[in-house]
């Protein structure tokens, strides 16, 4: 083979990098890279979806209303979200709680609590109070530090502290009037009832402390407070809690309740409220028996009228006890934050749950 020959058999297979490729090729190179983008997006969207179910947060739990009210005692899922569009809006005034004090959220970007995002936040501190968890547990279960853990729970004592605080509960002669069930028809001018609960706490090391907070009736160091209820069932007052030795009398007094009764309401208590000497209005309240033989039949017919009606207070203290965090004992370390604890799940009431009465819900 001549040389000219092979070097011109060469020059006819090499490449011609000059020639622009075909349309139609570049088309389909641009459609393959597309589908394969589409693809990988795919991809990376069932990953992150897996990886929020297997995270534990609220997201994990949307689609099951059994699992939102054993977590959180919100009934379903859409109620808990229209709660959250209730305090989304004052999120950008929230103080957070840091290692030094408090600081607003911008200057906490940077903080490990930032991991979570703030309705899985809120939804931690709901799992506290619901379930009574404690610091190490959820720790583990978020995937955060037990300090973090503790921070998010005081941040969110205090904000929902303030904002549902912040709404005035007592209610209106007329705004009661216009809820009042039909078995309050004998006692209409009711503005609230009221009872007292207890709430069992760590034991002092201090004899003197022991003996402030100990509680004949429950056998054990408790705290107490006063829940304030309107006939139908809403949360109208509560009260800070005491020590347990301070008598229902001197918590009635020292509540701030008195300021806000007037001549023409009457509040319905137990026997051991024993206030009528020093409220402005009408006191309901079961007869006693002692140093009588006998009661009159219209007393007997009465205090069984307004045993009947108290009941439904009883039921919403027993609400306030489905929180598993008020049916541990309280330790002492807790006791700087108590207050806004049982505040705010005293207020959570009124969001959380249905009527007491099913009848109520009309």
């Amino acid at each position: 083979m001549e040389t000219g020959e092979y070097y011109e058999r060469i020059s006819t297979n090499d490449h011609d990098y000059s020639t622009a490729p075909q349309p139609a090729f570049v088309d389909s190179v641009l459609e393959e890279n597309e589908r394969l983008r589409e693809e990988i997006d795919h991809v990376r969207q069932q990953m992150e979806q897996m990886s929020l179910k297997q995270r534990f947060g609220l997201q994990r739990f949307t689609g099951s209303d059994s699992d939102i009210r054993f977590y959180t005692r919100f009934s379903s899922y859409d109620h808990l979200m229209r709660f959250w569009q209730v305090i989304e809006p004052p999120l950008r005034f929230m103080v957070r709680v840091t290692r030094t004090g408090t600081a607003n959220v911008e200057s906490e970007k940077q903080s490990a609590s930032m991991s979570l995002q703030a309705i899985d936040e809120l939804f931690l501190f709901l799992n506290y109070l619901a379930l009574g968890l404690k610091l190490r547990d959820l720790a583990e279960r978020y995937g955060v530090h037990q300090s973090t853990v503790s921070r998010i729970i005081l941040t969110w004592s205090n904000f929902l502290f303030s904002v549902l605080g912040s709404q005035c509960i007592w209610m209106t002669q007329d705004k009661i009037k216009e809820h009042l069930p039909s078995e309050f028809e004998d006692y209409p001018d009711t503005t609230t009832i009221l009872d007292c609960t207890e709430l069992r706490c760590q034991t002092p090391s201090s004899p003197l402390l022991q003996s402030e907070v100990y509680s004949n009736y429950k056998s054990h160091c408790t705290l107490k407070g006063m829940i304030g209820m309107a006939p139908h069932g809403a949360v109208t007052f509560v009260s800070s809690l005491f020590a347990s030795s301070v008598s229902d009398k001197q918590i009635f007094v020292e509540s701030g309740i008195l300021t806000l009764l007037r001549p023409d309401m009457a509040i319905m208590v137990d026997r051991g409220f024993l206030v009528d000497d020093c409220v402005p209005c009408k006191v309901y309240r079961p007869a006693f028996l002692a140093g009588r033989p006998q009661m009159p039949k219209h007393e007997v017919r009465e205090t069984q009228s307004i045993a009947h009606l108290r009941v439904h207070i009883e039921r919403l203290i027993r609400r306030l006890k489905e929180f598993k965090f008020f049916d541990t004992v309280i330790p002492l370390n807790m006791f700087g934050n108590i207050n806004q604890l049982y505040a705010v799940a005293c207020l959570l009431l009124n969001y959380q749950s249905g009527p007491l009465v099913k009848a109520w819900a009309k």
